[in-house]
């Protein structure tokens, strides 16, 4: 029989340093921030939230902390661009890693195209017959996706016939063209202002990259050369920025290639340290924010959660000072949450 347990030994919470929970009071909370830092003195997604733009804070203030932002699923077409651009355009962030699809369907916004809600009583045979690309519950236009064909092929017209393409260097052209020919704002627009670089690891995976297979494929009808496209320059180029910094922030929405991509450069100098005998530092994420409604146990979350992703070398242990938030939710219901805390934060 197992002995009954003395009450006077409860603990109260305070001496063994647990943090008081407080109710919710919506008649109080005057602003988003105020809401937001309402929310992490409560519980389950609201307290996750409320603490990622509390560690989202503290890597934006930390001025030696090199920043990179990795952003997958289908953000731009769902009008959550101008969330990156703000975090781009405030110095929030140094680097961006992406999918092309993203970067596809924000040109098209960013040239004056319009996307479109679905309307469920149209069969997707139908949407096909009429030029309707269906993302989830939103249109994207063929006619908008030809458009966007052009745009890149006057983005790099003028390029000598032996450059070696990357995403990087094709997103910053992009990103000119568009400072010359479409005022206003957009993620490549304000990454190129600020000589911020775009990364797109799985650019064939995307129009863009078809694009891009099309432009080489007349290139080559009109008898000149096609581009060769290289990915480790866009991986070398990044792991230079990374060496520079003793110090690292990510803030991830969704998984995918881009998360899995950034966190690699880590591993990455290790490995040419250990193997090749070369003079690499060490490099580990201290700071980590991801928003995506995958959980771990269903073994979609690419790239690995953060504790695991200790093990391999990728983050800062806890224990070390590695500050880490992970909200599972629509990131269009957080994302905008935590950057409009931020702004308010930063402008008191």
């Amino acid at each position: 029989m197992p002995k009954p347990r003395d009450e006077s030994q409860y603990g109260g919470g305070h001496e063994d340093g647990l943090s008081p929970l407080e109710t919710l009071d919506p008649g109080t909370t005057t602003s988003v921030d105020a809401l937001v830092r309402a929310m992490s003195r409560t519980a389950f997604g609201g307290r996750r939230l409320g603490e990622a733009a509390d560690v989202v804070e503290a890597m934006v203030r930390d001025e030696s902390c090199f920043r990179v932002a990795t952003v997958s699923g289908a953000m731009t077409i769902a009008k959550q661009g101008l969330l990156l651009c703000e975090m781009i355009d405030r110095g929030w962030v140094h680097a961006v890693v992406t999918t092309g699809a993203l970067m596809t369907h924000g040109l098209t916004e960013s040239a004056g195209m319009l996307h479109f809600k679905h309307r469920p009583d149209m069969r997707d045979e139908e949407l096909y017959a009429k030029g309707y690309n269906r993302v989830y519950d939103t249109i994207e236009l063929e006619k908008n996706l030809d458009d966007v064909e052009r745009l890149l092929e006057r983005a790099l017209a003028d390029l000598p016939d032996d450059t070696v393409l990357s995403s990087r260097l094709i997103a910053e052209r992009l990103g000119r063209h568009l400072e010359k020919h479409a005022p206003g704002r957009a993620i490549l627009t304000s990454a190129a202002q600020r000589n911020v670089p775009i990364y797109i690891p799985a650019f064939t995976d995307s129009e863009l990259g078809l694009d891009v297979a099309i432009l080489n494929h007349m290139r080559e009808r009109d008898g000149h050369p096609p581009f060769p496209f290289d990915p480790f320059l866009d991986l070398e180029d990044y792991a230079r920025r990374i060496r520079q910094h003793e110090r690292l922030g990510i803030f991830t929405i969704g998984g995918g290639v881009p998360r899995n991509w950034a966190q690699q450069v880590g591993p990455y100098l290790e490995i040419l340290r250990t193997r090749l005998g070369s003079d690499e530092p060490v490099r580990r994420f201290r700071y980590a924010v991801r928003i995506c409604p995958e959980p771990e146990h269903w073994g979609g979350l690419s790239g690995c959660g953060y504790k695991e992703g200790v093990s391999w070398g990728k983050f800062v242990p806890e224990s070390a000072g590695g500050r880490f938030a992970e909200v599972f939710a629509d990131a269009t219901i957080a994302w905008p949450l935590i950057v409009r805390a931020l702004i308010e934060r930063f402008e008191a």
